[in-house]
């Protein structure tokens, strides 16, 4: 296992940024808050915001440049996922769902399927829309996830 125990946030749009930090700061773990526009950050030494240049797949290159085994990644997008999963990162949506090596690869594939109706007009529902239930399913999934981390380490 490489690096430093760290989780990553892809902050665009995440609905669980302060559900990281409260999460991290009790266990004492580094937080790198990526975006491409500022992003207000609690001051703290372990939550750091990183600003990228604006630019498709900038925060997504970043993180994934950096994710390896001591990670934990919180991302919706199914092809960072993916790349942080090959990287050897534990990976987690904002609704709390594992990202694993067993579902990804048809995860992509619907992904696929979906934006290619996108393409040619079709009208499709989109994600559904966050509850409450989600934001404490994922603070279970990420203390779950730190744990398992913490052990290996």
């Amino acid at each position: 296992m490489s690096g430093t125990l760290c989780i990553h946030v892809d902050a665009d749009a995440c609905p669980v940024k302060d559900e990281v930090y409260k999460v991290a700061l009790r266990h004492e773990v580094p937080v790198n808050v990526v975006a491409n526009s500022f992003m207000r950050v609690p001051q703290n030494k372990l939550l750091t915001r990183i600003t990228v240049p604006e630019g498709p797949d900038v925060a997504d290159d970043w993180i994934a440049e950096r994710a390896d085994g001591a990670s934990i990644v919180i991302t919706s997008d199914i092809l960072l996922a993916q790349r942080c999963l090959e990287a050897g990162a534990r990976v987690l949506s904002p609704k709390g769902q594992a990202f694993t090596e067993n579902s990804i690869g048809q995860q992509v594939a619907t992904r696929a399927i979906m934006e290619g109706l996108r393409s040619t007009g079709e009208q499709t529902s989109g994600p559904a829309p966050f509850k409450a239930a989600d934001r404490s399913k994922f603070l279970s999934a990420l203390e779950v996830e730190l744990q398992k981390l913490k052990r290996t380490r």
